[in-house]
């Protein structure tokens, strides 16, 4: 095992995204003191020749694989290509750059959309490869199952200790807002506190938060009528807000700095001879992150419109997808390997709203 000391460097990549930001935090808690990130203007790591330098120049002792490109149903279903093209080579490039470097402790973040739509539930990490994906995200999903097996065969070709974690449903400070490519969960948020906002008529506000985070259209100056007509391109009218799909699905949710305090855990305490088990064809090694607990997105819904304290209607447009109607984890592997989530979904859903309204970090987001 790769031993890790207050004094390791470890590089996070994806440092100032809804995981990495709560994983460096993490780290500083627990007195990691030497922590390496860098912005996407310092490091595009689509370039190969740049991550090549900056691993030259810093030689961490570890990575932390956490940048990606991510979006909601939506942008998962109109940008295919440059979900798999581009998360595929993020992580050819980090990941290869770490082997290449001597880097023996990495861990890298997936997502549990790679098992199968059809997938038993909770969905066991032996359900990988089993039958086909989900259709909407499948770009993505195969381009996180190919990380996952690249760290994989790297440990097996040249004994190294490279760990993969696919987090469940993530939330947290950090998160993606902007109504065009956000996930569910900040999605109902800020279109029920805009529909709030607009039922009331408390529309200095309204214009307040579309310049704090602007969306596709709006112009400062643009007049009030306007303003509410753009508004309802993205489903947000003065008594009802629409939302995709059925509202059917369930779908798990887990706190991003639950999921930090896990990846940190995994990184410090697991080994991958620890995960890859005893049988001769090695497989299924990365390991599920979630609560093991699941509700309906109308649930769902529900419980942002108590904590936003919306009055408006909530209209489900069935005509949209709804993506994969069950999607919960088996999470016995990860308590068995000592770490257990904290935070409980409706106390999480508050404290998200709070860092909506008050955080400086929204804007440059």
């Amino acid at each position: 095992m790769a031993t890790l000391t207050k004094d390791s460097k470890i590089y996070i990549a994806g440092h100032r995204g809804l995981v990495g930001s709560a994983i460096w935090r993490n780290l500083e808690k627990r007195g990691f003191h030497n922590l390496v990130g860098r912005t996407h203007k310092e490091l595009d790591l689509l370039d190969g020749v740049a991550v090549r330098r900056f691993f030259d120049a810093e030689r961490p002792d570890a990575v932390v694989l956490a940048a990606a490109h991510v979006g909601g149903i939506m942008a998962n279903s109109i940008y295919r290509a440059d979900f798999i093209f581009q998360n595929l080579q993020i992580q050819q490039n980090v990941i290869g750059e770490a082997w290449r470097h001597g880097v023996r402790k990495l861990v890298f973040l997936g997502s549990t959309c790679i098992y199968p739509r059809e997938a038993p539930q909770p969905i066991p990490e032996d359900a990988l490869l089993t039958s086909p994906l989900e259709y909407t995200n499948e770009p993505y999903a195969i381009a996180k199952i190919a990380g996952l097996k690249l760290c994989e065969s790297l440990n097996l070709q040249y004994g190294l200790d490279y760990i993969a974690v696919m987090p469940t449903n993530l939330y947290g400070p950090g998160d993606n807002f902007h109504l065009e490519n956000s996930h569910v969960m900040p999605a109902m948020v800020r279109k029920m506190h805009l529909a709030k906002l607009l039922n009331e008529n408390r529309l200095s506000e309204l214009r307040q938060d579309l310049t704090r985070l602007p969306v596709k259209g709006f112009a400062a100056d643009m007049e009030d009528d306007a303003m509410i007509t753009l508004l309802e391109t993205f489903g947000i009218y003065p008594d009802r807000i629409e939302l995709w799909g059925s509202g059917r699905p369930l779908r798990e949710f887990l706190w991003s700095e639950d999921m930090a305090d896990a990846t940190v855990h995994v990184m410090l305490n697991v080994t991958f001879d620890m995960v890859k088990g005893s049988s001769p064809e090695v497989r299924n090694c990365h390991i599920n992150i979630g609560t093991g607990k699941e509700v309906t997105i109308a649930a769902l819904a529900d419980m942002v419109k108590n904590t936003v304290h919306y009055q408006g209607l909530i209209k489900w447009n069935p005509e949209k997808p709804d993506g994969t109607m069950r999607k919960l984890c088996d999470v016995s592997k990860i308590h068995a390997l000592g770490w257990q989530h904290s935070v409980e979904l409706e106390d999480g859903i508050g404290k998200l709203y709070d860092w909506y309204l008050n955080s400086s970090e929204l804007a440059s987001r």
